[in-house]
């Protein structure tokens, strides 16, 4: 079922989002001190392609440079991303094929406005 689902999402939703992701990813290592912004919007883009199966553990000890960098995502491209999503979700959940898919998208949320410290594990 997992595939199934992967897959109607990669065709409706997936490469649009991972789209938009690479390319935060791609601007933010165009400059070396926001690497690791770049490193986590890659990361978040592949989560995007094919998420159902896996989920976003978050790390306790991620530290005090995790939420400062956390904040100046959110502010520079995580609301955007956030957006996607939201706009992306609205037209997955009229039909009611897309409602499984549309709540995945709201679940993707949280990352797309906080990637430092999260890991993106399997479910098994």
């Amino acid at each position: 079922m997992r595939t199934l689902l992967n897959v109607i999402w990669l065709v409706f939703a997936g490469i649009w989002l991972a789209l938009g992701y690479a390319v935060a990813g791609v601007i933010c290592c165009i400059l070396i001190i926001t690497i690791p912004f770049g490193i986590a919007s890659f990361r978040i883009a592949g989560y995007a392609l094919w998420p159902f199966g896996r989920t976003v553990e978050r790390s306790p000890d991620a530290g005090v440079m995790s939420t400062i960098g956390n904040v100046i995502w959110c502010v520079v491209a995580g609301i955007w991303l956030a957006i996607g999503h939201v706009l992306t979700s609205i037209p997955l959940f009229v039909s009611i094929i897309g409602i499984p898919l549309g709540v995945a998208n709201l679940k993707m949320i949280p990352i797309s406005l906080l990637p430092l410290g999260a890991r993106i594990v399997d479910v098994r």
